[in-house]
């Protein structure tokens, strides 16, 4: 049975800021730009029709915030300072988004510094986050991500660093578990975090090496909350619906959650969220196809906006076409076609050949997104042999590109 939600469930504070419901958009490499963004921004404000649904137009605000918050995708540290022309166009918020979120990722805590100095200083965000979840091995192999928490004097060098540099910008962490089950770090780091002034921690129930195979421990979520009462504590993992928000609350006694891969091809899932938790848990979305073809159109025409080019805007959008026609009855041929159009012309006449009065499949609820698991994590030479010894991580570790 599904978790009720209760009016007593309070908002979030991240810093000055108020995020009611407590949901958070999960960066994603590549995934969640500024089009990406303005979408589930959108839904979770209540600006779009879907499912038959329909809700006002107008930004319904809340003092210093909007309904969720929603975080770039990963900017690294050295790329930001550099002023790298890619990475400069991925901190670009429209000029709706309040609060703007950045998350940062570096392991060098000079360089970490001086990146939050930047934004602080030219004023562009309002809250940040720091990465060190991330389990790729272009990552990991660096030191960086999820490998992190590992180094304890080298995790507490730069949260120091990006709280002192961040002034009165709010700072966050999102991590895992640990490496792997024989090196577990969430309790050490959570208290590390605690200490040197973090505001809130986000915690995907997964070790690095599990990457996003298995299930999620839940349970490390509630011992998370249990060991650090001071701050908020947001679960992410396994999160596919509306229901599985709720049930992560009442389960874990977290203060709110973090969704990735389950609004992957569903920007409407903010709608169900924020329904969820003022109390409308039976008001969720089932557009059928017609409605989820339009929210295509108009996801890669925020694209080429944003882009400045309607093919590149279509060609990145490729990656989503999948997810979004996941469980519909799409032959594997139009399937194809809709993956290499390059036009919005292309792309609306494709779809206009599907039939859209296919109502929501039970096909498309579940797990979507990225899937493996009990993966080696890619280390720097000698990385486990000891917690303490930072020896050799700095400047020439951090990497020079942002995003996906």
């Amino acid at each position: 049975m599904p978790t009720p939600a209760t009016p007593a469930q309070p908002p979030l504070s991240i810093g000055p800021y108020t995020v009611r419901p407590p949901v958070v958009l999960a960066p994603m490499a590549g995934i969640t730009n500024a089009p990406f963004r303005t979408l589930c921004r959108t839904f979770a404000e209540g600006g779009a029709v879907v499912g038959g649904r329909a809700a006002g137009g107008g930004r319904e605000k809340d003092g210093a915030g909007g309904k969720g918050l929603f975080v770039s995708e990963m900017i690294t540290t050295r790329a930001l300072v550099e002023r790298n022309e890619k990475t400069m166009q991925l901190i670009h918020f429209d000029a709706t988004e309040t609060p703007r979120s950045i998350q940062l990722y570096g392991v060098d805590p000079a360089t970490v510094g001086k990146a939050v100095r930047m934004i602080a200083e030219e004023g562009l965000a309002d809250h940040i986050d720091l990465n060190f979840g991330c389990p790729v091995p272009k990552v990991t192999r660096k030191g960086g991500g999820s490998a992190l928490p590992f180094k304890r004097p080298l995790l507490r060098a730069i949260l120091r660093e990006a709280v002192t540099g961040a002034g009165a910008l709010p700072v966050t962490m999102k991590m895992r578990k640990g490496i792997d089950d024989d090196h577990l770090t969430y309790l050490d780091a959570g208290r590390i975090a605690v200490e040197e002034g973090v505001t809130a921690i986000a915690l995907h129930g997964r070790t690095a090496a599990q990457h996003y195979g298995g299930t999620a421990d839940w349970d490390a979520i509630a011992r998370l909350k249990e060991h650090v009462p001071e701050i908020p504590v947001l679960g992410n993992g396994d999160i596919w619906s509306a229901e599985d928000a709720l049930r992560m609350v009442a389960a874990t006694g977290c203060d709110g959650v973090v969704v990735g891969r389950g609004c992957l091809g569903r920007p409407w899932l903010f709608a169900d969220l924020v329904a969820a938790f003022e109390g409308r848990a039976h008001d969720v979305a089932r557009p059928a196809l017609r409605e989820v073809a339009d929210v295509m159109v108009r996801h890669a025409t925020l694209l080429g906006e944003w882009i400045g080019d309607e093919s590149r805007g279509v060609i990145d959008f490729r990656k989503h076409v999948a997810w979004y026609l996941k469980g519909f009855a799409v032959g594997s041929e139009m399937r194809g076609r809709l993956a290499i159009t390059s036009t919005l012309t292309e792309l609306r006449s494709g779809l206009d050949e599907l039939d859209l009065d296919q109502p929501w499949p039970s096909g498309a609820d579940g797990p979507r997104g990225r899937t493996s698991g009990n993966n080696r994590v890619v280390l720097p030479d000698g990385w486990l042999k000891d917690p303490y010894d930072c020896a050799g991580v700095g400047e020439d570790a951090e990497l020079d590109t942002s995003g996906g």
